[in-house]
């Protein structure tokens, strides 16, 4: 992981002679109108006299002011920085981009982000006039874009080094600033812990390790802990961990955290994936990426970071998650296609595809979850590869409870993490009929799989209990380039919008 640069405020805007000792000044471009030179977006007097040159020079070098498109200008003693790093921020946002554009927050979160990737390993101590768009988003996306996971590496300190200090030019509230940076830096650390449990391997993050590291993350953070070991899940009933967990040599856990402030308005039950390396047991997955399996505890990270965050910032809102963790492996004790298992709370599954494990241990964790009479539950995994498949790698799939499934959404998308919300189609939940249980865990088909993921965990909520389920497959663990402020591997996802829910029930009830 990489260090956190110093953020410093600026407040009133630096003259140009001011940055002496600056080696990048970031600024925000947008493209120009009718095929004119980029706009410079923002506040624009810490450039001085280069300010009306540099859309120009812009273009000269090829700059539109496209998202995501990075455009370095030489600045030859104009200004103290060696550089200036001009970010293309996309268009405007509004009703003519018939919905091209994620709205201002997002583009300069990812704006930062690309500023901060492209600097990483090659400026030590850069400003950036983007707070003077958003503050908060500037320092998230500046703060995610800068991360690299390192722990691995034979020589940490050969690897390209994180930036050290950066600028934050714009805002000017004093107080008001210091504690909008403050919040949105606590925010991108959790995430950034999220990311550092996703990618820590599996041959170090197991059932207990993991638990273990849920542990020290949570008490440092003043959450309260509760682990269970096989043989306590084995005396409570927890015949879906078990079933799943059976064939590793590495038991199963599940984690309790609880977070309760002094007058919570709301209780909220989360519920996280923790499947810390999923082979598909004895229906085993292909050899082919088998490795991004690695991922597969990426809602459980996310739900362990996103309570720790809720009790660092003091959200008024008690939070219980219930995290259950196991590694499915094939193996003589390994639990097989036609085996029946018999779920916390009395459930019985007939299992049809041992690769569809998730939902297993998922159900167990929601039954045990709902005891605790929660407002809200909100639940959260790598469940379906239906998800990439309707969806893409970049936004989840929201279910469950209409009302509270689309205020889910609305918060992913306003976080930045992305949402959709989708349908828990009745006619499906028939397919999921068994001979012999109370249901299977897979239909015999491939239709909707997303949405029958969602409709066995609806089995396992309490009746009259707000609920959703967020399928984050493809978005928990990017498989391809780095882009805005995600790195390639783990991304945080959904930590910011766990986060944005607790807040805004905190808020709203």
């Amino acid at each position: 992981m990489s260090s956190t640069p110093a953020l410093e405020l600026l407040g009133a805007t630096p003259g140009p002679d001011a940055l002496t000792d600056v080696d990048a000044l970031v600024v925000g471009v947008r493209p120009g109108e009718g095929g004119a030179d980029p706009a410079v977006a923002g506040d624009t007097a810490v450039l001085g006299e280069l300010a009306g040159e540099l859309p120009a020079l812009v273009a000269l070098l090829g700059g539109t002011g496209k998202a995501g498109e990075v455009t370095r200008v030489p600045t030859r003693g104009a200004i103290g920085a060696a550089q200036v790093l001009a970010v293309g921020l996309g268009k405007e946002p509004g009703a003519d981009t018939a919905g091209e554009a994620p709205d201002l927050a997002e583009q300069v979160r990812r704006a930062a982000g690309v500023a901060a990737r492209t600097l990483h390993g090659h400026a030590a101590h850069v400003v950036t006039t983007l707070p003077t768009l958003d503050l908060a988003a500037t320092v998230e996306g500046t703060l995610l874009g800068d991360y690299a996971f390192t722990e691995y590496k034979k020589d940490p300190e050969t690897a390209p080094t994180a930036l050290a200090r950066v600028g934050l030019v714009g805002g000017g509230d004093g107080a008001g600033d210091e504690a909008v940076v403050t919040r949105a830096t606590t925010v991108a650390r959790w995430v950034t812990a999220a990311r550092d449990l996703v990618n820590t391997p599996p041959n170090d993050l197991y059932p207990d390790a993991f638990a273990q590291r849920a542990r020290a993350l949570a008490e440092g953070a003043g959450v309260t802990v509760e682990i269970l070991d096989e043989t306590q899940l084995a005396e409570a009933g927890f015949g879906g961990v078990l079933g799943v967990g059976g064939g590793s040599s590495r038991p199963p856990r599940l984690v309790r955290l609880t977070y309760s402030p002094a007058n919570p308005s709301k209780k909220v039950a989360l519920v996280g994936k923790g499947i810390t390396f999923d082979t598909g047991g004895i229906s085993i997955k292909p050899a082919a990426n088998m490795d991004h399996m690695t991922s597969d505890m990426s809602g459980a990270a996310g739900v362990v970071a996103a309570t720790c965050l809720a009790a660092e910032l003091g959200l008024d809102v008690e939070v219980v998650a219930t995290v259950p963790m196991a590694e499915n492996m094939p193996s003589g004790t390994a639990y097989r296609p036609g085996d029946v298992l018999t779920m916390y709370g009395g459930t019985t599954v007939e299992v049809l595809n041992t690769d569809a494990e998730g939902r297993l241990i998922l159900g167990d964790a929601i039954a045990r979850a709902c005891e605790d009479s929660p407002d809200y539950l909100l639940e959260t995994s790598t469940l379906t590869g239906a998800q990439l498949v309707a969806l893409g790698a970049r936004t989840p799939g929201v279910m469950g409870t209409d009302a509270f499934r689309d205020r889910v959404a609305a918060q992913a998308v306003a976080a930045g993490d992305g949402g959709w919300a989708m349908p828990l189609p009745e006619e499906l939940r028939g397919d999921l009929d068994s001979r012999v249980a109370d249901l299977a865990n897979v239909t015999n088909h491939r239709f909707g799989g997303m949405l029958v993921g969602g409709i066995f965990l609806r089995e396992f909520v309490a009746d009259g209990v707000p609920w959703v389920h967020l399928d984050i497959a493809g978005p928990a663990f990017n498989t391809g380039g780095p882009h805005g402020y995600t790195p390639k591997g783990g991304t945080g996802v959904p930590v910011r919008t766990i986060a944005a829910v607790l807040d805004d029930i905190a808020r709203q009830g």
